[in-house]
């Protein structure tokens, strides 16, 4: 294949793509063209949780393919991989958090969860983060605490106001008038910003406190990339819906909310079908959604707990006068640097060393490390020697 028709025929999102030529990809590697192994320290943006081609997730797609796919509408028949992956999340969540609406995709997911919000207050006022990013679609674009990205869609949609992420003076701006406060658990393209002082429980308690909801968005830092299975078990605070994503499917398209089935039930009927979608749910995407999920809970969790022991080996790896910092949790990590020349330098140059690294969205001065959980630690230590070696070679 020809990166010329890559260029030509597929719509593009920055001026310059990678351009890496995929041929196939296994376990914590991507294979160019040329079959050259690149280790992957990237895991598609977090949504590879374990590796490329598990084995579980393959056979799982295979026997649902040979059974059927795509049938009908979502929520009209009953498809015993939607189903049992629902059943299966009810059970590993707290009792509140016991019905799940499956769409696509972790933008969807946040509509989805904007307008039930709506719906159980019938309040319209939605309050985010500053410097957050929930996606691209129109109404997640306007929670997006960055004005040169929406500038060019306005209008989008209203009554959207922002807080400061761990300012806790800024919670008496969720009133009565405020339908739901919608936060990552950690905040992704601002940094990796982990939420300080029990902030996420004063936001429950402000929330509960005036009527609001509490939305939660764990489309990067759910499935077991920080620690647990969901990031937000860590900070004692239980949102009223739960958005996930990414990491769901290991590799597919998939992304959910869930809320109480009280909440739920108000989607279904006045009007009916107040929330929709054709492939929402699709059997092939929830049975790899299911057997990513089996294989994340078997043993105990403790593939995910090993995330907390990788988490510390790269700390003690990536010591250089280079890294200002390494901020997150788990391996939901992001190297920060003085400039943003610095961590381009490190990111083009991991490239030509069959290393890949990516950026975070608006923390320019940073370089991303969310590698598959399935890592293995010789692996890892490979990948920041590489590191290390590059930064050693930056031109001061």
């Amino acid at each position: 294949m020809k990166t010329d028709d890559f260029l030509k025929y597929q719509a593009q999102t920055t001026p310059h793509p990678l351009q890496m030529v995929v041929s196939k990809a296994k376990g914590s590697y991507i294979f160019d063209d040329q079959e050259e192994a690149h280790l992957d320290f990237v895991a598609g943006v977090s949504a590879c949780s374990l590796g490329h081609s598990h084995p579980a997730v393959i056979k799982a797609i295979k026997d649902q393919v040979d059974s059927y796919m795509h049938v009908m509408v979502y929520g009209e028949y009953a498809l015993k991989p939607a189903v049992d992956y629902s059943k299966l999340l009810a059970d590993l969540l707290p009792n509140s958090l016991n019905c799940t609406y499956l769409v696509n995709s972790g933008t969807e997911a946040i509509e989805g969860s904007l307008k039930l919000a709506r719906r159980v207050t019938g309040r319209s006022q939605i309050i985010a983060a500053k410097n957050a990013y929930h996606g691209n679609t129109m109404g997640s674009l306007s929670l997006m605490g960055k004005e040169e990205n929406k500038k060019p869609f306005e209008p989008l949609i209203g009554d959207v106001d922002f807080i400061e992420f761990n300012c806790e003076e800024d919670l008496s701006l969720i009133t009565s008038k405020t339908a739901a406060v919608i936060l990552e658990t950690i905040q992704g393209g601002a940094g990796f910003i982990i939420p300080q002082n029990e902030y996420l429980k004063k936001v429950k308690a402000r929330c509960t406190e005036v009527g609001a909801l509490l939305i939660l968005d764990e489309i990067q830092p759910g499935f077991g990339r920080t620690g647990s299975l969901f990031a937000f078990e860590q900070f004692d605070c239980v949102p009223d819906i739960l958005v996930i994503g990414k990491g769901m499917c290991s590799g597919l398209p998939g992304g959910a909310f869930i809320s109480s089935f009280e909440h739920m039930q108000l989607l279904s009927d006045h009007p009916k079908l107040g929330h929709i979608t054709t492939f929402g749910g699709n059997p092939v995407i929830a049975a790899a959604a299911l057997a990513t999920l089996k294989e994340l809970t078997k043993n105990n969790k403790q593939l995910i707990i090993e995330t907390l022991k990788k988490e510390q080996l790269v700390r003690e790896k990536l010591k250089h006068p280079l890294i200002k910092s390494i901020r997150g949790k788990g391996l939901m990590l992001a190297l920060l640097f003085k400039n943003e020349a610095i961590a381009n330098y490190l990111i083009l140059e991991a490239a030509q060393n069959n290393l890949i690294l990516f950026w975070l969205l608006f923390e320019k001065k940073a370089a991303r490390i969310t590698p598959p959980l399935t890592i293995s630690e010789e692996e890892l230590m490979k990948g920041c020697d590489i590191i290390l070696s590059i930064l050693d070679t930056y031109p001061s």
